[in-house]
C-alpha cells in the first residue's frame, strides 16, 4: 500500500472512492441530483458512470481542465462524447487550455489515440506532459475542471471513484498536487517531435 503515498491514502475523496450507494443515498424525487445534473458527490462504480462523469465535468470548465491519467486510457478519453466536449472547450474559447500528465506514456506513442491526435492539430490548447520519475508511484487518476469541478479515481485501474461538480476546496487541493507535478513533468518530445 505504500505506493499510492500518504495523501492519497488519507484524503477525503481516496475514501470515498471506495464507497457503494446505500439504500438511504439513491437519489430519486428530491434526491441529491437537480435538474442540471451532478450537484452534490456522487459515486462511481461502472465505466458507464465514469464517462459521464468526465464529460459533464469537463464541459463544466471555462479555461482550464487539467488530466492526471496513466496513460490517456481509451476507455474514458479517446471517446467520441469526451473528444467533442474537449473540441468545442478549446475552440469557443481563445484562451481554453487542456493540460494533460501521462504517467506511462509508451502506451501512447504505441497505440493510436484520437485525443493525441487532438493535442497534435490543437497543440496551443493541448498541452501533454510525461510525470517526472519520482512522482510516478501515484495510482489515482483524475479530471480537473478550472479549480472547481472533479472526478477522481484512486486506482486508475477500476472505476471505482467519485465525481462533483462543484466541490471547489478539493479541487483545489488536487489541482495544487496537479501542478507541483507539472511543474516538474517535462514536456512530452515524443508527442510534440511528431507535430514536426
Amino acid at each position: 500500500m505504500a505506493e499510492y503515498g500518504e495523501l492519497e491514502r488519507n484524503s477525503a475523496l481516496a475514501q470515498l472512492a471506495n464507497a457503494r450507494y446505500s439504500p438511504e443515498s439513491m437519489t430519486g424525487k428530491g434526491g441529491a441530483r437537480g435538474a442540471r445534473g451532478m450537484e452534490m458527490l456522487t459515486v462511481l462504480t461502472t465505466l458507464a458512470e465514469v464517462r459521464s462523469a468526465v464529460c459533464q465535468v469537463a464541459a463544466s470548465a471555462q479555461r482550464l481542465i487539467s488530466i492526471y491519467t496513466p496513460d490517456l486510457e481509451p476507455d474514458l478519453y479517446d471517446q467520441t462524447a469526451f473528444l467533442e466536449v474537449i473540441k468545442h472547450f478549446v475552440l469557443a474559447r481563445s484562451f481554453a487550455k487542456v493540460r494533460v500528465l501521462l504517467g506511462e506514456p509508451t502506451r501512447v506513442m504505441r497505440d493510436s489515440n484520437r485525443f493525441v491526435a487532438m493535442g497534435r492539430r490543437l497543440s496551443s490548447c493541448i498541452d501533454i506532459r510525461y510525470v517526472a520519475a519520482e512522482a510516478r508511484q501515484r495510482a489515482s487518476a483524475y479530471l480537473i475542471a478550472d479549480d472547481r469541478a472533479i472526478v477522481y479515481r484512486m486506482r486508475a485501474d477500476t472505476w471505482d471513484g467519485v465525481a462533483d461538480i462543484n466541490n471547489p476546496p478539493v479541487a483545489r487541493l488536487y489541482l495544487q498536487e496537479f501542478d507541483q507535478i507539472w511543474d516538474s513533468s517535462a514536456p512530452e518530445h515524443g508527442l510534440h517531435a511528431a507535430r514536426r
